[in-house]
């Protein structure tokens, strides 16, 4: 029995040996499975301010940012503080949103993270800010949605959910999921 014990902590010995010599000789080559492609921006603009019309000729939209990164390759523009002024179809005040961070895509569709924060320039509008982590905006249809936590404040409320969809055109929301309100009393 002695023996037999002797063989196989040989055996094992030698198993651990040959595996060890194995991934010493894998990590001496790179592996290319784990080397990250690093793309390197087309062009950068600093303190960037655009104007976008629509095929008419009107204003659509706004874009102002302190840093913007152009990826050709990947069909993606990054901006470190973005804002954007949306003007809806209907010819009513312009909106804004801005993050600490966003990333347009070659399909028109913006995601905004970090101190997200929707604005309404008319000072009579029943929501006046719309605050989270997370926001999608489609510029095509002025449609801004998330599935993130919501803060809401508007002139005698401030609302708390989750998963938002606005249209900016026909200032229509929707909470996916309503967690609490507030309401103010107004002097008068």
């Amino acid at each position: 029995m002695s023996r037999l014990y002797s063989l196989a902590i040989a055996a094992f010995i030698i198993s651990i040996l040959v595996y060890g010599a194995i991934e010493w000789h894998n990590g001496e080559q790179p592996d290319t499975q784990t080397t990250e492609l690093q793309s390197s921006p087309d062009f950068i603009a600093e303190q960037l301010t655009t104007n976008i019309y629509d095929q008419t000729g009107k204003l659509s939209h706004e874009i102002s940012a302190t840093r913007m990164e152009h990826y050709a390759d990947l069909t993606l523009t990054h901006f470190e503080f973005p804002k954007y002024t949306l003007y809806p179809k209907n010819n009513s005040l312009p909106w804004q949103v801005s993050a600490s961070e966003g990333t347009l895509n070659h399909n028109n569709r913006v995601i905004l993270q970090n101190r997200v924060k929707l604005v309404a320039t008319d000072k009579d509008s029943l929501i006046q800010e719309i605050q989270g982590k997370y926001l999608e905006l489609d510029l095509n249809t002025n449609i801004l949605s998330s599935n993130q936590t919501i803060l809401i404040q508007g002139k005698d409320f401030t609302m708390y959910g989750s998963g938002l969809i606005v249209d900016l055109n026909t200032t229509q929301m929707t909470l996916t999921e309503h967690v609490q309100t507030i309401y103010k009393k107004t002097s008068s």
